[in-house]
C-alpha cells in the first residue's frame, strides 16, 4: 500500500512539474542579457519581426532605452511597433507621438510602426464576456511574428503593467483601448472618460477581465508565434504612460521571459510580493498600487481562460 501511494505521489510530482511553464531569469539587465534570455526561450522569431514596447510618454523617462533593446531588436531584425493611446497627452496625436518617439531616441535606430496611424482592424477573441472582438493597430496584420518586450512596473489603472497589459491596451488602437477600459460599452476615446461613461463604466475587475481576453486575442492572432519578456527595472508605481511618474523606490530585479504570458507576469508579481524590502529598497509602494487596483486579478482570470499557467519554474540562466 505505502509502495503504492509512494508511485502515485511520484507520478504526480512529474505530472505537476510537465504542466508548470519555464519562466527563464536573469539578473543582468543589459543589452547583452537581453539578447541572451531570448535565445535561451529556443524559439527563433522568423518572417517579419514586430518587437512591441512602450516608447513612453513625453516626460517619461523610465521607458525601455533605445540603447538598452537594441542588439535585441537587430539579432531579430524586428521593427518597433507601438499604437497611439487614448487619453490625449504626447502620443494620442499621430503628429506628436512621432515627435515623443524621435525625442525618445527609436527612430534614430529602428524601423517603427505607429500600427493605427492609419487604420485600425476588428481580430476575432475567444472570451466573449464582455468584448465582442478586439480592435488593434491595422498594420498588426503585416508581421508575422511578436516579440512582446514589455517594461514591469505600476500602473495607475491596471495596478501594474507588464506582458499582459502590452498585448492588449498596447497593441490596441485608440479606439480599442476605450473599449478595453470600458469593458465593451463604447470604443469612442473622447466618450471612454466623461463622467457618465465612468460612473456607469466597467468594474476594475470587468476591466481586468476584458484586458486578459484582449491579450488572448492578440496572442491566437498571431498563431502563438509570441515570446514574452518582463524587464523589472525602473519601477516606479506609475506606467510609462505617465508624463510625471513617482521616483522609483525599489531597486531594479533583472529579465524575466517565457512563452507563457501569465507565468512571466505572475513571476514578476511574485519577485515583488516576495521580496525583502528595506529602506532605499522598498516594495511597499508597488505592492499597495498593484493591490489597490486588484492588478494580481488578471493573472487568475488569464489563466481561467486558458491564456497561460500561474504555476511556474524559474530557470536561473545566470547559474
Amino acid at each position: 500500500m505505502k509502495k503504492t501511494l509512494l508511485l502515485f505521489l511520484v507520478a504526480l510530482t512529474v505530472v505537476l512539474a510537465q504542466a508548470q511553464s519555464k519562466v527563464y531569469f536573469t539578473r543582468d539587465i543589459s543589452p547583452e542579457g537581453l539578447v541572451k534570455i531570448y535565445k535561451a526561450l529556443g524559439v527563433e522569431a522568423s518572417g517579419r519581426v514586430a518587437v512591441k514596447i512602450s516608447t513612453g510618454e513625453g516626460g517619461n523617462n523610465h521607458y525601455l532605452k533605445p540603447t538598452l533593446i537594441r542588439n535585441l531588436v537587430d539579432e531579430v531584425n524586428g521593427t518597433i511597433v507601438e499604437c497611439n493611446t487614448a487619453y490625449g497627452g504626447s502620443r494620442q496625436d499621430v503628429k506628436k507621438h512621432w515627435q515623443t518617439i524621435h525625442e525618445h531616441g527609436f527612430d534614430s535606430i529602428f524601423a517603427v510602426d505607429i500600427m493605427d496611424e492609419y487604420d485600425q482592424i476588428r481580430i476575432p477573441i475567444q472570451d466573449k464576456k464582455h468584448l465582442k472582438y478586439d480592435i488593434v493597430g491595422g498594420h498588426l496584420a503585416n508581421y508575422d511574428f511578436m516579440i512582446n518586450l514589455a517594461h514591469f512596473k505600476g500602473h495607475a489603472m491596471g495596478g501594474f503593467g507588464g506582458v499582459l497589459k502590452n498585448a492588449s491596451i498596447g497593441v490596441a488602437s485608440t479606439a480599442g483601448k476605450a473599449y478595453i477600459h470600458s469593458a465593451g460599452k463604447t470604443d469612442d476615446a473622447q466618450l471612454a472618460w466623461t463622467k457618465d461613461y465612468i460612473a456607469a463604466g466597467p468594474t476594475q475587475d470587468l476591466f481586468l477581465e476584458s484586458m486578459a481576453a484582449a491579450a488572448q486575442a492578440v496572442h491566437n492572432y498571431m498563431g502563438g508565434h509570441v515570446v514574452y519578456i518582463d524587464v523589472m527595472n525602473n519601477m516606479s508605481v506609475d506606467c510609462d504612460c505617465d508624463g510625471t511618474p513617482d521616483a522609483p523606490m525599489l531597486k531594479d530585479m533583472g529579465i524575466l521571459a517565457s512563452l507563457d504570458p501569465v507565468a512571466v507576469d505572475q513571476a514578476c508579481l511574485d519577485k515583488v510580493f516576495n521580496y525583502n524590502g528595506k529602506p532605499g529598497d522598498d516594495n511597499k509602494p508597488l505592492i499597495e498600487r498593484i493591490n489597490r487596483q486588484h492588478g494580481t486579478y488578471i493573472t487568475d482570470y488569464a489563466e481561467s481562460i486558458g491564456l497561460g499557467s500561474k504555476s511556474y519554474i524559474i530557470i536561473d540562466i545566470d547559474k
